[in-house]
């Protein structure tokens, strides 16, 4: 007899490359809309994202994994960005509200959580060695 309830969605842990697959695209799928970090993307670093989802999903699947692949210049690319426009700590506050927000739309467990700490510490390096201050990710979110 079929059931007029919707299935949930099974909540799981960032625990395969499928899964960290999703949530990245789920997160800049949120990031290009943004009103404040859409233009950042798109109109300041001009991301080509066919070439840059790939890089972050092999990024998050080292971090996450510890799988081989990812061999980027994290900083390098982000100070090459804040040298045509400075990033501000409201961008870091929003990159960090939203990265938790994806995360915990789908996604619960130890590699969930590892995801969403890393992406503070990463916030707090960047944002340190840019010049921003010192963001710690405090931000409601």
């Amino acid at each position: 007899m079929p059931s007029d309830v919707a299935p949930v969605a099974l909540v799981t842990d960032l625990d395969s490359r499928t899964a960290i697959h999703d949530v990245v695209v789920h997160f800049y799928r949120e990031v290009v809309f943004d009103e404040l970090l859409g233009p950042v993307f798109d109109e300041v670093a001009e991301v080509d994202w066919s070439q840059h989802l790939p890089k972050l999903v092999d990024y998050w699947c080292r971090v996450l994994l510890r799988e081989p692949g990812y061999d980027g210049l994290i900083l390098a690319a982000h100070r090459h960005v804040h040298e045509m426009q400075p990033f501000r700590v409201e961008h870091f506050d929003r990159w960090y509200e939203l990265w938790v927000a994806s995360v915990d739309s789908r996604w619960a467990g130890p590699r969930a959580d590892a995801a969403k700490a890393h992406a503070r510490h990463l916030g707090e390096v960047l944002a340190r060695q840019l010049g921003v201050g010192a963001w710690t990710g405090d931000a409601d979110g």
